[in-house]
């Protein structure tokens, strides 16, 4: 399969109408409209109309589905056993800072599990899809987790908690425990498109607490479709659950937990 289904097309063509006026806004810095949701936390008006492209297009094409939204929360569709689970821009402050590195991301929920999933770049036209059962594309060519095994060769992704936000001793412990045993440790700020590197084979692994579901829905896909392994970051089989995520192939992934499970 390298033709998206008709299901797929939905997503890919919402999460390109959305990301139309991100490629629009971006680098206009002082232009952008900003507001704070929190400390260190910001929403730009990019977000909001990015997602209201997308909630409409979405909407449109599956009326009766659910849709859980960042900037939205969740809105109850008809269809109790469907829901979009999504993020206009993953990377808000990559975005605001004129850093090309942020995304649009769209998960489907079926049943209580993800079946779909896109993460679209904008600045670097990379499109990132997966289908359950059906493999891992970024643009047209199928990906494949890496497949090194050595740890100390390993380069992986991390979220570093940012201002206002708990967990910033229990990070740096878990950095303590990785990063003198790999070749790198990479903080980029977008866990949609860290999951989708782990996916295309450019991370050999990623971990991250204290995310959204928004974050990891599309992403948790394509890693698992590409051959990867995906738990919560204590091994738990339900990220969206826990809001903690560690993925990585076969051999890396229980090596990644063991040093995370050594700072307890």
């Amino acid at each position: 399969m390298s033709t998206p289904s008709a299901l797929l097309k939905v997503m890919i063509d919402a999460a390109r109408k959305a990301a139309r006026g991100l490629t629009r806004d971006f680098g206009e810095l002082g232009e952008l409209q900003v507001s704070r949701k929190g400390v260190a936390d910001y929403v730009s008006a990019a977000d909001i109309k990015a997602e209201q492209v997308l909630f409409e297009a979405l909407s449109a094409a599956r009326p009766g589905y659910g849709f859980l939204g960042e900037e939205r929360g969740l809105v109850e569709g008809t269809d109790k056993t469907h829901t979009w689970i999504a993020d206009p821009l993953d990377g808000t402050t990559n975005f605001l800072h004129a850093i090309p590195h942020f995304a649009v991301t769209v998960g489907l929920e079926r049943e209580g599990q993800i079946v779909a999933g896109v993460t679209f770049n904008p600045v670097t036209n990379e499109l990132y899809w997966a289908e359950r059962g059906k493999g891992c594309f970024l643009n047209d060519r199928r990906l494949r987790v890496a497949a090194r095994r050595d740890f100390g060769e390993a380069v992986l992704a991390t979220g570093i908690p940012f201002m206002g936000r708990p967990g910033h001793a229990t990070f740096l412990k878990e950095l303590h425990q990785i990063a003198p045993r790999v070749s790198g440790v990479r903080r980029f700020g977008s866990a949609a498109l860290d999951l989708a590197y782990v996916a295309a084979g450019r991370f050999d692994g990623y971990w991250e607490r204290g995310l959204n579901r928004w974050d990891m829905a599309a992403g948790m896909l394509m890693v698992t479709e590409a051959g990867g392994v995906v738990s919560d970051a204590d091994g738990g089989p339900d990220p969206l659950a826990t809001g903690t995520i560690c993925v990585a192939n076969a051999e890396l992934h229980p090596l990644i937990l063991q040093r995370l499970k050594a700072v307890a």
